[in-house]
């Protein structure tokens, strides 16, 4: 569960890149560093932040990288805070890119791979305003509150319409995860697949209608079951594009 910002320096300064990430646990500066190359898989950049005690010090490193199927270029980030490695990307929006904008936004790449949904209890509820969903998921292990937010990366059939959001700890967006507007092939029902990281893994749901709740804003979220109705591409999880 990891998000934030990066802004590339217009002037010549010693970090070529500045931003934020964060995630459910904490909220940390950070900086792209410039660094010679030992080869050409070598990093590009050290990224670097300022612990506790006021030290700079090194927590990752990243790459220059370009889309095979876009070809546009992004930030690759494998970064270690003191809880294990984690990889994100940094991308921009077709905005962005149209107006040779230098801010970055960093999303995850991958994930802990997927858990079974099992006993999972969950609403969904459709927003007046901005094509937004509100809704939480629980079990006994977990208890979300999160915001599904009209993915601005979408420029293929199978990117996910929504992107699946909750906040750090002091109100930053945090992309947990990924959705896609669904039909049922036997019904001709809408509803949405889910798949949102957790700490044990990604985990698949489906957020559907009942009798009742058909034609108003609230979904039910069920656990998933392989009928034969999937979204167009539920299986990419937390990819670049996702």
């Amino acid at each position: 569960m990891f998000a934030g910002t990066l802004t590339r320096n217009v002037e010549t300064a010693a970090a070529e890149y500045t931003g934020m990430i964060h995630s459910t646990r904490f909220d940390i500066a950070i900086q792209l560093e410039a660094r010679a190359k030992m080869s050409e898989r070598s990093p590009d950049f050290d990224v670097t932040a300022i612990n506790k005690s006021g030290r700079k010090v090194r927590i990752g490193t990243a790459w220059n990288e370009t889309g095979n199927t876009s070809g546009n270029p992004y930030i690759s980030m494998q970064i270690d805070v003191g809880l294990g490695p984690f990889r994100v990307n940094a991308v921009q929006t077709k905005e962005a890119r149209a107006a040779q904008s230098g801010e970055f936004e960093i999303i995850p790449l991958v994930s802990n791979g997927l858990m079974k949904s099992g006993s999972i209890s969950g609403e969904l509820t459709a927003m007046n305003a901005d094509n937004a969903f509100t809704g939480y998921i629980a079990n006994m292990m977990f208890d979300l509150e999160f915001m599904l937010i009209e993915n601005g990366y979408k420029t293929e059939e199978t990117h996910p319409d929504y992107r699946i959001e909750v906040s750090s700890p002091r109100g930053a967006p945090i992309r947990v995860g990924s959705a896609w507007m669904a039909k049922s092939s036997r019904t001709g029902n809408d509803y949405l697949s889910l798949m949102i990281n957790t700490p044990d893994g990604d985990l698949r749901v489906n957020a559907v209608q009942n009798e009742e709740q058909r034609g108003g804003q609230t979904f039910s979220i069920i656990p998933f079951i392989d009928s034969g109705d999937q979204a167009q591409d539920a299986s990419v999880g937390l990819s670049l594009v996702a």
